[in-house]
């Protein structure tokens, strides 16, 4: 990487690859916004925050999940632990073994595509449902706490549905993550890799029992909204290299983009 770098007249010292992705940048584009980002007086002034950049959705033609299931019980948990992590003991076991045979709470896992069928083997229970995958767009408007072990994308959708969370996670940067929704109160973090039964229970029912969560996803949901992540990205881009090759296209730079949002919703 150094001496691609180099090769652009880029001296990237004797810096690790994680700073030099950041220092070295002349512009980084951070999905997310200032509420859900620590307040420090040495921010990078090439930090750009662009709202939640979530992935491209294409408008097939389908059926939108659903069961009736969600309308038989008072709460819905949503469990995932994403689709990198196979180890369904981790995550998805403690959730289930908290909340099997409950009358109240509705649990639905994805565990995308890992140990499906001997998870609905072992655990056939009537409040369980268990796919391999289900379009979150389509299931968290019913949820009402996340469980999940912190994967950046999942966070967004999340918060963006004003849905509380449960986080264990730890590697591969789940750690930052999640103690962002610890310090935020956004939900509870559980900081480990492998809860306990118990621990899941005490922290999905304090969460659902504690309102103050789910005001602040609320209260950062309305930031997500006054950003709009593709129409930002080509603006700042646009700053960076020069006029689009339209004259006629507008040249409205990001922060004043973001003023007029503000504006409006106020």
């Amino acid at each position: 990487m150094r001496k691609i770098l180099k090769g652009y007249g880029i001296d990237a010292a004797k810096s690790n690859v994680f700073d030099i992705l950041v220092k070295k940048s002349t512009l980084l584009l951070q999905s997310g916004t200032p509420g859900f980002e620590y307040k420090r007086s040495d921010l990078g002034k090439n930090v750009r925050f662009i709202g939640a950049l979530l992935p491209h959705q294409q408008n097939k033609k389908r059926l939108p999940w659903y069961s009736e299931k969600l309308e038989s019980y008072e709460k819905v948990i949503l469990v995932t632990q994403g689709t990198v992590e196979k180890d369904a003991n981790k995550i998805i076991v403690p959730a289930i073994e908290a909340f099997k045979n409950s009358r109240k709470y509705l649990v639905i896992v994805t565990t995308g595509g890992s140990g499906t069928s001997q998870l609905r083997e072992r655990y056939p229970f009537h409040n369980i449902i268990i796919e391999d995958f289900i379009p979150f767009d389509d299931v968290m408007p019913h949820a009402d706490v996340y469980v999940t072990n912190g994967g950046y994308g999942g966070v967004m959708l999340a918060i963006q549905h004003q849905l509380p969370l449960v986080v264990a996670g730890v590697h591969e940067g789940k750690n930052e993550i999640n103690a962002r929704i610890g310090y935020f109160n956004l939900g509870i973090n559980l900081g480990t890799e492998t809860p306990k039964p118990q621990q899941m229970l005490t922290a999905v029912t304090g969460v659902l029992r504690n309102d103050m969560y789910r005001k602040n996803v609320l209260n950062l949901s309305e930031e997500f909204s006054y950003y709009r992540p593709q129409e930002l990205t080509a603006s700042y881009i646009r700053e960076l290299i020069g006029p689009a090759p339209d004259k006629k296209q507008s040249r409205m730079d990001g922060s004043k983009m973001i003023k007029e949002h503000l504006d409006a919703a106020v």
